[in-house]
């Protein structure tokens, strides 16, 4: 039900998916009157009386709409029914939604946010966070870095995806204080063999390709992909207005059009629709409000292929490895006997 088209985009693109995939079932959540003229013996319907608008605070989300469809969704991972949960819809309702009802994995504070943006060298970097997590520290970092290598690793079978860490350049001695206290706490993981850390990198490196996965905080993970997306917009629009308008000859446009094309199928930011929310006990994707039907089966595709390589299973074995260096430094106990007298 959610996204800026609801039931006329996901309803579409789940059959296409049945079509795709012919041992996967969906369970469709939703109103009665939305989900009345679908029908597939693979498809389960199960009704919903609300629907969280993309507006809607996350307070009235999580408290009062307790039979929204998102909510009534995720209840199916907890549940059993389901693998995994795919939502267009409100993403604050949806993370606070999935982390209350599913909970973080052991020595995991924060979900992260973590979709796929293509490079140079023809693949996807993972980049995360994308938008969870506005304020991040050295530790939060940390935890996506190992969060991510086990998305990469369960999708892609490389069992040591490298790592980069965003900064404003690669020298080590550059960057806030938490950033150098992440890098630092990166090396220590390598150290341990929990991660491939491969040091610094900076924004143009999630589209060269530099490294499996990019670790950011929310606030510049989020502005790196809305730029992205925007660019990627502006150069379709202007090979369209080329052609249309003639601008180019009749023997440049058959020699150029199957690059131009390829480059615009690259671009095509549908391709690479689906974030996993990572860090839960349990598997949710987030497709782009704006999804129309190929954006949101893409989105189905990338949650079963989680589904299928036991994405769970990877991310608790990375968790429970690594957890010696995920556990928070606790400070010592005050003992008021020890201190002075005022």
């Amino acid at each position: 039900m959610g996204g800026d088209h609801g039931p006329q985009v996901t309803l579409p693109a789940c059959r296409d998916f049945l079509g795709r995939h012919s041992e996967a079932r969906v369970i469709l959540v939703g109103s009665p009157a939305a989900l009345s003229g679908f029908s597939h013996p693979r498809a389960t319907l199960v009704h919903a009386s609300e629907v969280v608008g993309m507006d809607d605070p996350v307070e009235i989300a999580l408290r009062k709409k307790k039979d929204s469809s998102m909510r009534v969704a995720i209840q199916q991972v907890k549940d059993g029914s389901a693998q995994a949960a795919i939502s267009a819809g409100n993403t604050g309702a949806l993370m606070a939604i999935a982390r209350y009802l599913l909970k973080t994995l052991e020595g995991i504070d924060r979900p992260a946010i973590a979709p796929q943006l293509p490079n140079r060298k023809g693949g996807a970097t993972t980049v995360l966070d994308l938008g969870a997590n506005v304020d991040c520290d050295a530790e939060d970092l940390l935890q996506f870095a190992v969060l991510g290598s086990a998305l990469v690793s369960a999708l892609t079978g490389n069992e040591s995806p490298s790592v980069g860490l965003l900064n404003v350049g690669e020298e080590a001695i550059k960057g806030s204080e938490t950033i150098k206290k992440a890098s630092q706490l990166l090396r220590k993981a390598a150290l341990a063999q929990d991660l491939n850390f491969y040091g610094n990198v900076e924004g143009n490196d999630i589209f060269k390709g530099t490294t499996d996965i990019v670790v950011c905080d929310g606030f510049v993970g989020n502005v790196a992909l809305k730029a992205t997306e925007g660019v990627a917009s502006m150069i379709v629009d202007f090979l369209k207005f080329e052609y249309s308008n003639g601008m180019f000859s009749k023997f440049a446009a058959v020699v150029s059009y199957p690059v131009l094309k390829a480059l615009k199928a690259r671009l095509d930011h549908r391709r690479y629709n689906g974030a996993a929310l990572l860090g839960l006990r349990g598997l949710v994707f987030k497709s782009h409000g704006s999804a129309d039907d190929v954006a949101f089966g893409h989105a189905l595709d990338r949650a079963y292929d989680a589904a299928r390589n036991n994405l769970l299973e990877r991310v608790r074995a990375r968790v429970a490895h690594a957890a010696p260096l995920l556990a928070r430094v606790q400070p010592a106990p005050v003992d008021a006997a020890a201190l002075p007298v005022q």
